[in-house]
């Protein structure tokens, strides 16, 4: 979304996230992806760098439709991916300097075993 927005002028951005916004909401995949090129094809005329980044982009943006719609609440966002890798760090960072590579696997092993439980 921030690729998308930085290819449209600042007065324009709060417009444009209104009008995509509509397709994450859609409940299966092929509807999202009709609203994805409707929404394309409309920008076109104003915005042609980011309606080219659309058409480039929609397979890996709409690619979490592909999961079950109970799991693509955590999926279109990539916020879990970030916290996971904040922990990660934080976890590392206590340890300072790891004697070997097999003691770095072993520790984020662990923090990812223990957020697949969780999750």
């Amino acid at each position: 979304m921030r690729n998308f927005l930085a290819c449209v002028p600042k007065v324009s951005q709060a417009m444009v996230s209104a009008l995509i916004r509509p397709v994450f909401v859609q409940p299966d995949a092929a509807s999202a992806h009709q609203t994805w090129r409707q929404v394309a094809d409309q920008l076109r005329a104003r915005f042609p760098k980011a309606a080219a980044l659309m058409d480039e982009a929609e397979e890996d943006v709409l690619a979490y439709f592909t999961y079950p719609a109970a799991h693509r609440v955590k999926l279109y966002s990539a916020n879990t991916l970030e916290r996971l890798d904040k922990e990660v760090k934080r976890r590392a960072n206590v340890v300072g300097i790891f004697p070997n590579e097999a003691s770095i696997l072993r520790l984020i092993g662990a923090v990812l075993m223990e957020q697949n439980e969780d999750w």
